[in-house]
């Protein structure tokens, strides 16, 4: 018998990895996207393997699980988490309908009056913060802006302003409808979810899957931000595809809650969104008694600034696509619903290319706002908080140009955009660092886009569009044609203007 090789052992990891707290965000998470996570706040609570509903669960918890999809899907899109909580949530009062909030829409049908599809562009500043002495929660100053489809046909989208100065106290939110992507623009959000606790800040987004219970609190006292909702799909990162492994959104980036749970046999209050209407029933005790959880629909929280941008080194542009954070599928094949993209500083490099927006006509509608820094918007003002509307296949581009183009690192506004045109045409090119200071982002929305009677009426803050800002445009084409006709004729060809 041989003796044994002599080795140097380092060591084992003893733990996941979690994210650490920081100054800004007390709480620990889970890293990675689409994960199968697992995570109890006592040990031993989570079953052995091979069982999610064992006969008597330890500490005498109560199993519960969540479906985010239908029963038969492909195990690729297949989407629960089972729950071992304190009581199960089937234990409450009877619903009731509930008025709090008259703003929210969900039916983007044309037969709907409370909604109108229309061509126009539209540009409208932040919600004002509700006056002193109204408490506004999350939740009551939600105001939805448009959007288009339905959510009993599992397919469309709702875009929502939100301006807050209370938080939920003993209330907590479930969206029967859709799954929220939250954009604070001002003030962080306190989230408390049945799976775990997320501080969602400027800066950040947070998405919220349907069905899973969750409150908000305000610890800046006032918030306000943007809410894309999606009816019948969810969130998930676009493909890569020649770009390889790597770039636009890590999953390692984002960040799962681990579980956390309180006890609390004081009354709560659950309130229900289904259709667009709110409904409520009452408890005795909180909803986030969740011990311990494992599975793959869960909350998840991503700092901007850690995307990974992309541009086009050496000439032409990309398009703006290149910047998806997430996207959500359509029921069509190879369409997307709705794409989120964030705008940071970038370099700009590109030779004999015109840098500014090109002129263009989508077939999707584009969202645009701006979470921090400055905009240089010509033909429409922007500012932090606010949001601009261009419809599907509505005409657009060469409406800003870049400060970058004036050797300057931030945003500026032109006075004239055919002056946008000439300089933009004719200054030398350098290479420059664009959007300083600045944090913007595009919602590309695959569909005509309706907008509410909130938005085109009683919003606080709806900006007019300069209805000569472009009357000045001119064709320089037209100086050409004398050279351009003595071009033809020298080739042997008619010049512009005869007959064919």
């Amino acid at each position: 018998m041989t003796a044994p090789v002599k080795s140097m052992y380092g060591r084992s990891a003893t733990d996941f990895y979690t994210s650490p707290p920081t100054v800004s965000d007390p709480y620990r998470y889970m890293v990675g996207f689409g994960n199968r996570f697992a995570s109890e706040a006592v040990p031993g609570t989570l079953p052995e393997g091979g069982r999610n509903v064992p006969q008597k669960c330890a500490f005498d918890l109560y199993s519960e699980q969540l479906n985010g999809t239908s029963f038969i899907s492909s195990r690729q899109t297949l989407q629960h988490v089972w729950m071992y909580r304190i009581r199960p949530s089937v234990a409450h009062r009877p619903l009731e309908p509930m008025s709090v909030n008259d703003d929210i829409e969900a039916c983007f049908s044309p037969s709907n009056p409370a909604i109108k599809y229309t061509p126009l562009s539209y540009t409208w500043g932040p919600l004002d913060v509700p006056e002193a002495g109204t408490p506004t929660t999350f939740l009551t100053g939600l105001k939805t802006m448009g959007g288009h489809g339905d959510p009993t046909n599992k397919e469309g989208i709702a875009i929502h302003m939100y301006a807050a100065t209370a938080s939920m106290g003993n209330e907590a939110f479930c969206n029967n409808d859709g799954d929220f992507l939250i954009i604070p623009t001002e003030g962080a959000l306190d989230i408390q979810t049945e799976l775990g606790r997320m501080m969602v800040s400027p800066g950040q987004v947070c998405v919220i899957q349907a069905g899973i219970r969750w409150k908000v609190d305000l610890p800046d006292s006032t918030a306000k931000g943007y809410v894309q909702e999606i009816f019948g799909s969810h969130y998930e990162l676009p493909e890569l595809g020649p770009l390889g492994s790597n770039g636009m959104a890590l999953p390692r980036d984002f960040e799962t809650p681990v579980a956390s749970f309180d006890i609390d046999e004081t009354k709560w209050t659950i309130i229900h969104k289904l259709t667009g209407e709110l409904f409520s029933y009452e408890q005795a005790w909180t909803p986030f008694d969740v011990v311990a959880w494992h599975g793959n629909y869960a909350p998840f929280k991503y700092e901007l600034s850690k995307f990974v941008s992309f541009n086009s080194t050496l000439k032409e542009q990309v398009d703006p696509t290149i910047h998806t954070v997430l996207m959500a599928r359509s029921k069509i094949p190879g369409v997307s619903l709705t794409e989120f993209a964030v705008f940071l500083p970038k370099w700009q490099t590109s030779t004999n290319t015109f840098r500014p927006p090109y002129y263009h006509r989508n077939m999707a509608t584009e969202i645009g706002g701006l979470i921090s820094g400055k905009y240089g918007g010509s033909a429409r003002e922007q500012v932090v908080g606010g949001l601009t509307l261009e419809n599907s296949y509505m005409p657009h581009g060469g409406e800003y140009l870049l400060g970058s183009l004036f050797k300057r690192s931030t945003l500026i506004i032109i006075a004239e955009s055919y002056e946008a045109w000439v300089k933009a045409t004719s200054e030398p090119l350098e290479n420059v660092l664009v959007g300083t200071g600045s944090l913007g982002f595009m919602l590309h929305i695959s569909s005509h886009f309706a907008v509410t009677k909130f938005a085109m009426e009683r919003h606080n803050c709806i900006r007019p569009q300069r209805v000569a800002f472009w009357d000045d445009v001119k064709g320089p084409f037209l100086d050409h044609i004398p050279a351009i006709n003595k071009m033809l004729q020298e080739q042997g060809l008619a010049p512009l203007g005869t007959p064919q």
